[in-house]
């Protein structure tokens, strides 16, 4: 989670911003996914700030930037990510059930929920799984 935080910090600043903008350019996204008046909103916030302090201008970045990344996501990488997940929240309720309550938080580990669907999707069934 911390890693999170200090990813979507780094985000709000112009070197973040920039670098995205970069990215979804390169990927081909940027015009595809966002509406004109969303690459304006990056482009002037890009131009204008420095940081971004202003809850409301957090918000919508946040949300752009939500959209990008979506966009960026591999085919393979959304798979992954929900055939894993599945497989996480079916452990965690079994383990769970063997009285481990700390387990309920696996669902919220991304690195567990990743090598799990990284072992179902390699393993030849896991496309055909979920």
């Amino acid at each position: 989670m911390v890693l999170e935080e200090q990813a979507s910090m780094r985000l709000m600043t112009r070197e973040g911003l920039c670098s995205l903008k970069k990215r979804a350019i390169r990927q081909r996204v940027w015009f595809g996914v966002l509406t004109k008046i969303e690459r304006g909103i990056v482009d002037l916030t890009v131009k204008c700030v420095d940081r971004i302090r202003s809850d409301m201008l957090s918000l919508v970045i946040g949300r752009i930037v939500c959209k990008i990344a979506n966009a960026l996501k591999s085919r393979f990488l959304e798979r992954v990510d929900a055939v894993g997940y599945n497989l996480v929240e079916r452990i965690s309720k079994i383990a769970v059930g063997w009285g481990y309550v700390e387990a309920m938080g696996w669902k919220r580990d991304l690195n567990l929920v990743r090598h799990l669907g990284v072992n179902a999707v390699n393993n030849g069934s896991g496309w055909a799984q979920v």
